[in-house]
């Protein structure tokens, strides 16, 4: 699964943007004639003559000996499975993870070098293709070719495809949608005798108690409340507070910056800064949050047995080289257990969920083998072809539990290897698909230490729960584009500046930080969702 780290984008990659967006213009204009070339069916039956398909493969430079990219188990399966019966040469065209979006522009901009089938994770880079005119309409070809493909993504992950109501392109499916869990120190609760807590103000009782007491016996070193400035710290605390919304309110004073939507507008955010601005000047939370943007801190801290209870991307710290693991090993009879504690005004714990996509599966204008590449894209949806795809061979690769595969550790590396790039190669999803939500992250789980296998169970279904979903439009905000990268910073500063002004200077310094916020950007996108949410209405 592409993990959730994002790293800012550089001046030379908005360079390449601006500049291949005028390029593309050009090229998608030159391709126009296409729409015949489109509707081959495969390779010329009356001569033998094979056609071909051309599908981008991500290089992340991890190719085991006596593979490459583009030469290995898995382009073989695909080769002898759908290629060889449908008379299709399937060739694999590399392009540097690192780079993805700069080659791409590139591709894209040539016309007649750029694979017929291109993706990227990228929603801003598939509007800007789509609103450019450099995409195939693929509504008819998914209806005629890829029945299979339709049932598998269904309407909410395809709808995240469209652009001005038509299909452009096919996102991958997402197989765990949840984001956030909660973790606490069990063997503390044990020692005060006091109850998981499983609402806000309880919580806070917990963190007083933890401060007070110290029942790590840390030396007065006790960090009740972990946090740092990431999203998987805040975020669940943030969005707890956030009160229910109409269609209008979700819509038009949600912010989405990058990837992810903020709750800078929204009727609640300033209750959670409120809150955890009581929480800093009590002494309850991680004094140097501020300057913790990596969460190695925290990590750190928690690791050492600092920490009473703090927030993570869902199952992380029980990964076999994760947090709790060099926990144990500092104190022998720690525990570390998932807890859902953050509750709103309705008594649930709300908290986001990711959009149930991956990557944007694109078929160029320019390319003659539309048909061909949905009907790929579909086979791979049929017959069992991802499952084979992603985890290998029975009784060499995996052994079967419950329709859940379990990874053979005793298998030879030439075994295990053969599927070492299945995340690039089976591209309609993102993560394991098993049939259901619960197989899947049960996939998950059998992939963790086998001690601590219950408790990510535990936390992966504390991701699921109460989740609040992306708000999606089917146009690009172009404003979000344009200031999306700055206001995130805007928006940390909001966080840290209210966190630790004094009680008595909350108020003006929340004030002083939104007004910022506005007059850099946050206000030009609150307009312009609002036009675009009355033009949705009409």
């Amino acid at each position: 699964m592409e993990q959730t780290k994002r790293g800012r984008k550089t001046a030379s990659t908005l360079l390449t943007a601006t500049l291949v967006g005028t390029m593309l213009i050009s090229a998608c204009s030159s391709n126009s004639g296409n729409e015949k070339a489109n509707e081959s069916t495969g390779g010329d039956k009356a001569s033998g003559k094979a056609s071909s398909l051309k599908v981008e493969v991500f290089d992340r430079g991890n190719s085991p000996a006596g593979s490459t990219i583009t030469k290995n188990y898995l382009t073989t399966f695909v080769q002898d499975k759908f290629g060889t019966p449908n008379n299709i040469n399937v060739q694999f065209v590399p392009v540097p993870r690192s780079e993805e979006v700069q080659k791409l522009n590139v591709l894209m901009a040539s016309g007649s070098d750029v694979p017929d089938i291109v993706f990227t994770y990228d929603s801003g880079t598939f509007y800007r293709y789509a609103q450019q005119g450099g995409l195939t309409d693929l509504g008819e070809l998914l209806d005629q070719y890829g029945p299979n493909l339709k049932k598998f993504l269904g309407e909410d992950t395809l709808s995240y495809g469209k652009y001005d109501g038509k299909q452009f392109a096919f996102p991958a499916k997402r197989s765990h949608l949840g984001k956030y869990s909660s973790f606490i120190r069990q063997d503390w609760l044990e020692k005060l005798s006091l109850p998981v807590p499983t609402t806000t103000d309880e919580l806070y009782t917990t963190l007083k108690a933890f401060k007070e007491q110290d029942p790590g016996q840390t030396g007065g070193k006790v960090i009740p409340l972990g946090m740092s400035l990431a999203p998987s710290s805040y975020d669940p605390f943030i969005w707890s507070f956030i009160q229910p919304l109409t269609e209008e309110q979700s819509y038009t004073l949600t912010q989405q910056l990058g990837s992810a939507d903020y709750p800078t507008l929204l009727p609640g955010f300033k209750d959670a800064l409120q809150f955890m601005n009581k929480l800093y000047n009590e002494g309850l939370m991680s004094a140097d949050f501020s300057l913790d943007e990596d969460e190695k801190k925290l990590n750190e801290d928690a690791a050492k047995g600092l920490v009473g209870f703090f927030s993570e991307d869902d199952m992380n710290p029980f990964y076999a080289d994760g947090t709790y693991s060099t926990l144990m090993t500092n104190i022998s009879d720690a525990k570390l257990s998932a807890v859902d504690v953050f509750s709103n005004s309705e008594g649930k714990h709300a908290k986001p969920e990711y959009a149930p996509v991956g990557m944007y599966l694109m078929i160029p204008k320019s390319s003659k083998n539309a048909v061909e590449a949905v009907k790929y894209l579909d086979w791979m949806a049929s017959d069992g072809n991802l499952f084979d795809m992603q985890n290998g061979v029975e009784g060499e690769n995996y052994t079967l539990e419950n329709g859940v595969p379990i990874m053979k550790t005793d298998a030879t590396d030439e075994i295990k290897n053969r599927i070492y790039n299945f995340g690039d190669m089976a591209i309609i999803s993102n993560g394991k698909q098993l049939g259901d939500a619960d197989k899947n992250v049960e996939a998950y789980v059998v992939g963790m230490p086998e001690a601590n296998q219950e408790e990510t169970r535990k936390a992966l279904s504390i991701s699921r729960s109460d989740t609040i979903k992306p708000v999606l439009f089917d146009r690009p905000i172009e404003a979000q584009a344009k200031y999306g990268t700055a206001l995130q910073d805007k928006y940390k500063e909001i966080i840290v500046k209210t966190a630790m002004a004094k009680p008595d200077q909350f108020e003006s310094t929340y004030e002083a930080a939104i007004k910022d916020y506005m007059a850099n950007g946050g206000q030009a996108i609150l307009d312009e969702r609002t036009k675009a949410y009355e033009a949705m209405k009409k």
